[in-house]
């Protein structure tokens, strides 16, 4: 009985370890962040107390944006099984830990989860919700299939990630807290560092990927004018969202902490220097750290603004 049950938990185990690499962890914790440092600046910007009751709104919202990135995540791994065996051959799929029937019906679970959840808790988010899972779906499902086009590929990602996410969150959280009003000029500013950000990760996440996009005709920037050429641009990408948000500080915008925001951002800059010196663009290890690094900054980006936002 004890086998059967020892059998029982290391499957569990092993499932549940195959759906957080086909959920993509990084793509998760930016998601989880995303929606939370929304909630805070909305509090900030809007001089709101907080309130249990706001936790339903912001529950469902993670709950929706969550639901929502497995299933653009998950399809796209559903269409590219045979790229991900070249270039990502841990993922379940291409592993052969899910079959492909599994990771559909994951996929389909998900899309409507997000959709009933979002439509439970606010109109707003309904709206976010479909529209990325739209773009998600135009991404990469035949015969539109956009990742087959660098331009349209990068779009949809910092489309998604930068504008409607930012300010369908924004409004999400402005109608939950009973706020009817424009939004301010501090959540611009985010939505357009994120904007440019999701850009620089757009192009970079295709240089540790180049050997199975061309094997399989996927066209990126990347394969178009080179690996340094695209590192080197994804780096300057960055350095004028960082400059951009001092200038903001030095500025003093309205709604955001000036000494918190210029030295926190001229630090995380000089940092984010200072490790691209180390990268060894023939090692396709160093470029998957160094990508993931800069997932890191994004991640960091939804802790400090808030931040000072939330700092008189």
């Amino acid at each position: 009985m004890s086998e059967i049950s020892g059998r029982s938990s290391n499957f569990q185990g092993n499932w549940l370890y195959a759906f957080w690499k086909f959920s993509r962890p990084h793509t998760i914790i930016g998601t989880s962040l995303s929606v939370w440092g929304l909630y805070l600046i909305a509090v900030g910007v809007t001089s709101t107390g907080f309130s249990a009751v706001q936790l339903v709104s912001v529950m469902g919202a993670w709950i929706a944006c969550l639901c929502g990135n497995v299933y653009i995540v998950g399809l796209n791994q559903l269409e590219d099984v045979e790229i991900d065996k070249v270039n990502k051959p841990h993922l379940p799929l291409a592993s052969g830990e899910f079959s492909q029937q599994q990771g559909q019906l994951i996929v389909i679970t998900m899309g409507v989860l997000a959709l009933v959840v979002a439509g439970l808790t606010g109109p707003f988010l309904l709206g976010m919700v479909a529209l990325s899972l739209a773009i998600g779906t135009a991404y990469s499902l035949p015969p539109i299939r956009l990742k087959q086009f660098p331009f349209w590929a990068a779009l949809c990602i910092f489309s998604v990630r930068g504008t409607i996410v930012n300010l369908g969150l924004f409004l999400h959280f402005n109608w939950a807290l009973g706020k009817i009003a424009a939004i301010p000029p501090a959540v611009w500013v985010l939505t357009i560092f994120i904007l440019v950000f999701t850009f620089a990760i757009a192009i970079f996440k295709d240089i540790p990927d180049m050997e199975g996009d061309r094997l399989y005709n996927i066209t990126t920037f990347t394969i178009q004018l080179g690996p340094e050429a695209v590192f080197n641009l994804a780096l300057w990408v960055l350095t004028v969202c960082y400059l951009g948000i001092v200038v903001i500080g030095v500025l003093r915008f309205a709604g955001i902490n000036p000494v918190f925001s210029v030295v926190s951002h001229l630090v995380i800059l000089a940092g984010m220097w200072m490790r691209s010196l180390s990268v060894d663009l023939e090692d396709k290890s160093a470029i998957a750290q160094f990508y993931q690094f800069i997932w890191k900054l994004f991640y960091l980006e939804y802790i400090m603004f808030p931040i000072a936002c939330l700092l008189p």
